[in-house]
């Protein structure tokens, strides 16, 4: 991927707005905060907490995954005209490396491959020491909006 800007219309996305945009989801609930873009690249935050943790105390390995596909999937939706079409998940994995067990997990997204209908993206959370806590890989399909 080019360090071209990736973003619809040469225009930064309005992470104001990609965090309002959740409000009433999962987004919401897991308390996902969008906090900077640059040409190629977001990044956004989630709390380890109550409703982040597993029963033993560490981050979800489920909620870094919601986590990594609400980050690719907004951020997907930013690169194509929104008046006109909509990025869905298709297909994830990831690697779950260290635990997180307090304070926030960082997620820095970064575009791979933007095709007409597909994109590939990168999703690297960190703890707050910014040690890998999970590696993901997430496909999004471009689809017409009048199809979500």
């Amino acid at each position: 991927m080019s360090k071209t800007m990736i973003w619809w219309g040469g225009q930064y996305p309005d992470l104001e707005a990609m965090t309002r945009g959740g409000e009433g989801s999962m987004n919401g609930w897991l308390g996902i905060e969008f906090l900077s873009c640059g040409d190629d690249w977001i990044k956004a935050r989630m709390p380890v907490n109550e409703r982040t943790r597993q029963p033993f105390g560490r981050l979800h390995g489920g909620a870094s995954v919601a986590f990594a596909e609400t980050v690719g999937s907004v951020a997907a939706g930013w690169c194509v005209d929104r008046t006109r079409f909509v990025g869905v998940g298709m297909e994830i994995n990831a690697n779950h490396v260290r635990p997180a067990r307090d304070g926030f997990v960082y997620a820095l997204a970064k575009a791979e491959a933007l095709g007409r209908t597909t994109q590939v993206w990168t999703v690297r959370i960190e703890d707050e020491e910014e040690r890998l806590v999970c590696l993901s890989r997430f496909t999004v399909a471009v689809i017409p909006l009048e199809r979500k």
